[in-house]
């Protein structure tokens, strides 16, 4: 255990993003702070009044990820928007606890302490799953739950099966990560990575990817997440989902297939996809005005927000 724990050390801890360097212009600084939760210093931004609004980011991405959508949803609701553990400014639990109930777990114990059960909840892809998660736990009991491109059922095929063993196989090498981070110092690669995803984000949007990229503490927390990843439980229990469930899915997207959206409709009572055309897995980001459009209906559709 003690050599594991050297090893998490070396990866993450030397290198993990620097606030007042990579944060210096941070989208919605204004609304930032950092709150001690479970042990884990976590990086929150906060703003807007009504309904609380959980909204949590997907593998490799950080709260720059809602840099246009918070403010729009900050009209008609509270938007508490963390940095996953390991992610962006919030810190690196032990690499057991970057598993998808170790995740929910630590968000969970996020809100404890803000005192701030949410009303609503949205994930994009893979903090799509952890909100389910937190729901199925009975840790959060919102009325509804939106997933964005959400990552809620296992890869399909040989893909399945290799995944999460070649993703611990490279977390668990201190290397990887490094050369990772020195690869995305050229722009062109994360460009390429963005491009990967079906969605075309702005040039500012890309910088701030290519900002966390660059830091291998921030890659590391990512390709650890994925290691410890296993959605096979979490795809069982769906049909015993309590909130109602929006999935919105960009038509374009090339990491997550659209059509496991109609098949999370088929095994979830009441749910139901609203489809954007020529989005991609970014969607939110592409078109944030539409998706935040979309979420506020849903919530007075299911009484949230007033009608």
């Amino acid at each position: 255990m003690s050599a594991a724990l050297a090893l998490w050390d070396r990866v993450f801890d030397a290198d993990a993003p620097d606030w007042e360097t990579d944060g210096r212009d941070w989208p919605n600084r204004a609304a930032s702070r950092f709150v001690t939760a479970g042990g884990l210093r976590f990086h929150v931004q906060v703003m807007g009044a009504g309904p609380v609004l959980l909204l949590l980011h997907g593998t490799g991405a950080a709260t720059h990820s809602w840099r246009a959508l918070a403010p729009l949803l900050a009209r008609d609701f509270t938007v508490i928007a963390p940095d996953l553990p390991g992610h962006g400014f919030t810190a690196a639990p032990f690499w057991p606890r970057m598993s998808l109930p170790g995740m929910a777990g630590a968000i969970a114990t996020l809100l404890d302490v803000l005192e701030a059960p949410p009303a609503l909840v949205a994930g994009h892809s893979a903090g799509a799953a952890i909100l389910a998660e937190m729901c199925l736990q009975g840790r959060i009991a919102p009325a509804g739950l939106v997933s964005l491109n959400g990552a809620l059922l296992p890869l399909k095929g040989v893909a399945g099966q290799v995944f999460s063993p070649l993703a611990r196989l490279f977390a668990l090498n201190p290397l990887v990560p490094r050369v990772f981070a020195w690869h995305a110092a050229d722009k062109a690669v994360v460009a390429r990575l963005l491009r990967g995803t079906g969605s075309r984000i702005d040039a500012q949007g890309a910088e701030f990817y290519a900002r966390l990229a660059r830091r291998s503490g921030h890659a590391g927390a990512a390709l650890m997440m994925m290691a410890n990843w296993d959605l096979a439980p979490l795809a069982a229990a769906l049909p015993r989902l309590a909130p109602r469930l929006l999935l919105i899915v960009g038509a374009a997207d090339r990491s997550i297939p659209p059509a496991d959206a109609r098949e999370i409709a088929r095994l979830v009572p009441g749910a139901r996809v609203i489809v954007l055309p020529r989005l991609g897995h970014l969607a939110h980001e592409e078109a944030p005005e539409p998706v935040a459009g979309e979420i506020a209906g849903f919530a007075r559709e299911i009484g949230v927000l007033a009608a």
